[in-house]
């Protein structure tokens, strides 16, 4: 998502999905960014792990923990050049 900051069209949707058919709910969270760098894409995850200057690289270690402990998953895709989702479910 920080890669929105400097684009003028730069857009984040967030999207809660009732799912019926498993009885969970799915929240995403999409951007138009530039999308994660190659090899990158692995390590997002991982406490510590950052490509900004300034923080500590915890937040999606956090919520990937948080999600996983009340059995849930967190993921993502992405289209190159065209932004990335997040989904927690």
């Amino acid at each position: 998502m920080q890669s929105i900051i400097d684009r003028e069209d730069g857009k984040i949707e967030v999207i809660v999905e009732k799912r019926t058919d498993v009885n969970k709910v799915r929240v995403l969270v999409r951007d138009n960014g530039a999308g994660i760098p190659a090899g990158m894409e692995e390590r997002l995850f991982e406490p510590n792990f950052t490509t900004k200057s300034s923080g500590m690289g915890m937040g999606l270690a956090i919520v990937k923990k948080i999600v996983e402990d009340a059995g849930g998953r967190v993921w993502f895709t992405q289209n190159k050049g065209m932004g990335t989702t997040f989904i927690v479910e």
